[in-house]
Order: structure tokens, then C-alpha cells, then sequence
């Protein structure tokens, strides 16, 4: 098993943050395009070769995220219409994700077993994501899972504080 730690509220206008191990070394670097349509994410490794990318769709009526590993299209986080509350399904992928996602407190399941764990968690360097990896041949698809939810979150986010400033 191994563990990784992702700062809360990691994007910031910089659009760049790490992902690191439990011995804090830098494993994964995250470099994001706020200002740019489409909206992307990169994911880089320790050698600095992109590893998994994020793009938000342009143009869609609801937000909807397309998340490729190794220049594969693993999964797609889609948001679904809803009155009461923002709900997303994550779909492409024989990865179910169960529990609080909003909150950052959830498993990864895949075929009935546990791939992945993410809760929130009070670090010596401030609140930061635990991500407990069971299985290691998944990593890159694990991390990729995490930051493109964080990424979901990051936009619902501005979207809501974009719609309170209008109104």
C-alpha cells in the first residue's frame, strides 16, 4: 500500500500544486489552465512526463470532465441536472466511487475490491487529502481520479461564487 497527500483547495490562480509521499518528496506535479478555453490539467510524473490529462469540455449545457492515463480515455465526471443539490456521474471506467465525494471522503472499487481511499486529513502542513492506494497498478489512474474530482469541485465552485456576484 502506498500513501500520497494532496493539499485542500490545492488550485489557486498558478494553476500548479504537488502530490506527495508519505516521506513528503514531490511524486506527482499538477499544472492547470485557468485562462485557457478549454480548461486542461496535466499530471506530470517525477521525470516530468505527462502521465494524465484533464479537459473540460467547452460548449456543454453541464459541466462535463474527460480524464485520459498515458494518452488513454479513462473515465468522464459529468454533471447531472438537478434542482436540489449539484450531482455528478462517473462514467467509462469499471471504477465505482462510493461515499462523500464533495467532502473528500470516499473509496474506489473496482470488480468488488477496494483499489483507493481519499479523507480529508489534518497534516503537519495544513488540511491535505489522504489517498491510500491498495492497489499499485492503478496509481496513475487513482491520482488521476482525485484530481480530476478536485477539479470538479474547483469549478463548481467558481461557478457558484460567478453566479452570488451577479445576483
Amino acid at each position: 500500500m502506498k500513501t500520497f497527500y494532496m493539499k485542500e483547495k490545492v488550485f489557486s490562480l498558478s494553476g500548479k500544486f504537488t502530490v506527495i509521499d508519505e516521506s513528503e518528496q514531490d511524486v506527482y506535479s499538477v499544472q492547470g489552465s485557468f485562462m485557457k478555453i478549454p480548461k486542461t490539467f496535466s499530471i506530470f510524473d517525477r521525470s516530468n512526463t505527462e502521465v494524465a490529462n484533464i479537459t473540460k469540455k467547452t460548449f456543454s449545457w453541464l459541466p462535463t470532465f474527460y480524464v485520459e492515463v498515458e494518452r488513454q480515455d479513462v473515465l468522464t465526471i459529468k454533471k447531472e441536472f438537478s434542482f436540489l443539490k449539484s450531482r455528478y456521474t462517473i462514467s467509462g471506467v469499471d471504477i465505482d466511487v462510493q461515499g462523500n465525494w464533495w467532502d473528500m471522503d470516499f473509496e474506489m472499487i473496482q470488480n468488488g475490491e477496494v483499489i483507493g481511499r481519499v479523507s480529508k486529513e489534518w497534516f503537519t502542513w495544513g488540511d491535505s487529502y489522504r489517498v491510500e492506494l491498495l492497489n499499485e497498478e492503478l496509481e496513475k489512474v487513482v491520482i488521476a481520479i482525485v484530481v480530476a474530482i478536485d477539479c470538479v469541485k474547483a469549478d463548481e465552485a467558481a461557478a457558484n461564487s460567478s453566479i452570488h456576484m451577479h445576483t
